[in-house]
């Protein structure tokens, strides 16, 4: 029995609601990245105890859902991009998402041919799609972590950036296999899709950023409608450069965030405040429908050859990709090792291959199965290895910066005592101080 006969899908969707909570209640308490909860409860729904399965519970709306979920969550993101942030670290993330992605890609894709099986071109995809980070596992472990500012914003900036172009790099391999495949040229069809895709995405999300901060800008928005105009902007902006080039959305909405992180005169914190709420909802519940689609089976049969490419990813493409990247930087080496210690898998990664996957069944890829269990497979064992061992690392390299305790109110002002009064309120009967 599914989730489907057991309840109406508005139920079904307040119990994945009620159940991402749960979820994200039990990360604050144990102080551990929600991801893994979220993942174990949708392998317990779905492959393990048969109660949700999406593609019956969705149907044709399952794909569409997920697409404009992470365009929601990846253009929250890149609301917090800032372009003064970059001063110090910008050639770092230029580097780490460029020349540090194409290292990636290759020795994950000469290690999944070899170490996998698959052939060069399914091990290409799949080393297209895992060459991403994601916000949304990287931001949850430094809030935990507490590192120092520099590897704070170097791993931001690159788990927001390289979603796109990792999905940019995945749709031109993609495209690739489907122009061989058919008898087509693949190199010139790869690089028309890219010209295509970057072209569109670039065009389309720079100039809705515009718009919008000018509407913002003008006032033509009234202040409690702009979170809904944001959303629904957002929508029809990733919709749009879908349509015109096809997986181009990513980048349009990405852009379109950083044009209205970096805008003049125009206030988005009330934006950004509900949009960081949504996202939260959006990636509990897109992570245990996702995981409720995996192939048990599937993983559990690659073996150890799959923990050897999980070692070959942590050890030596990840490293291999900071090193090369942060050449000449002025960053130190402990800073170094731990930025090369952390690069988690995400929801952008999970989607993605999931897509590919079952497209690619579709055009006879027999092989194509094993992708989707494989970026599972290293989106738990990245997150789970390094939320386990990242701060031990960060604290050996004497990188973190201590944790907050409170604020510091110089001087006996009205304005001071007022807000500590306020404070002490909160605090109730734990308040530490009595004034006179």
């Amino acid at each position: 029995m599914t989730l489907n006969d057991l309840f109406t899908p508005a139920l079904g969707f307040a119990t994945l609601a009620l159940a991402s909570l749960a979820c994200q209640w039990l990360a604050w308490r144990l102080r551990l990245p929600a991801i893994l909860f979220l993942l174990l409860t949708g392998i317990l729904v779905g492959p393990i105890g048969g109660w949700l399965s999406p593609d019956l519970f969705l149907d044709e709306l399952l794909f569409p859902l997920v697409s404009l979920s992470v365009a929601l969550i990846l253009f929250e993101g890149s609301l917090t991009l800032k372009f003064s942030e970059l001063r110090e670290t910008g050639t770092v993330v230029r580097r780490l998402v460029t020349l540090g992605a194409l290292v990636t890609w290759a020795v994950i894709s000469f290690a999944t041919h070899w170490l996998i099986g698959l052939s060069p071109a399914l091990s290409a995809l799949f080393g297209a799609l895992v060459v991403v980070t994601g916000p949304t596992v990287v931001v949850p472990m430094l809030r935990t972590l507490h590192a120092k500012p520099r590897i704070a914003e170097v791993l931001r900036w690159e788990g927001i950036l390289i979603d796109p172009l990792g999905a940019l790099l995945a749709v031109l391999v993609f495209q690739w296999l489907i122009a061989t495949g058919s008898g087509e040229n693949g190199f010139l069809a790869s690089l028309m899709i890219f010209f295509k895709v970057t072209l569109a995405g670039t065009i389309i999300g720079l100039l809705a950023g515009w718009l919008l901060a000018l509407a913002l800008r003008r006032y033509w928005i009234p202040e409690y409608l702009e979170v809904l105009a944001a959303i629904a902007a957002v929508l029809v902006t990733f919709s749009l450069s879908n349509h015109l080039a096809h997986e181009s959305g990513l980048l349009a909405v990405t852009l379109m965030g950083i044009w209205l992180a970096n805008a003049k005169g125009i206030d988005i914190d009330e934006i950004l405040a509900f949009k960081e709420h949504l996202a939260t909802l959006l990636i509990s519940g897109l992570f245990i429908l996702l995981a409720a689609r995996l192939d048990l089976q599937a993983l559990l049969a690659l073996g150890w050859p799959a923990l050897v490419l999980l070692a070959v990813i942590q050890f030596i493409a990840r490293p291999l990709s900071v090193w090369a990247s942060t050449l000449g930087s002025n960053l130190s080496w402990p800073e170094r090792g731990l930025i090369a210690w952390i690069g988690p898998r995400g929801i952008v990664a999970a989607a993605v291959s999931a897509l590919f996957a079952l497209k690619l069944e579709q055009a006879g890829y027999e092989d194509a199965g094993l992708i989707s269990a494989l970026t599972f497979a290293v989106i738990i064992g990245t997150v789970v290895f390094q939320s386990a061992t990242a701060r031990p690392v960060a604290k050996a390299l004497s990188v973190t910066e201590p944790e907050p305790r409170g604020l510091l109110l110089i001087g006996a002002n009205p304005a001071a005592l007022a807000v500590c009064r306020i404070n002490v309120a909160r605090r109730s009967d734990r308040a530490l101080y009595r004034f006179q």
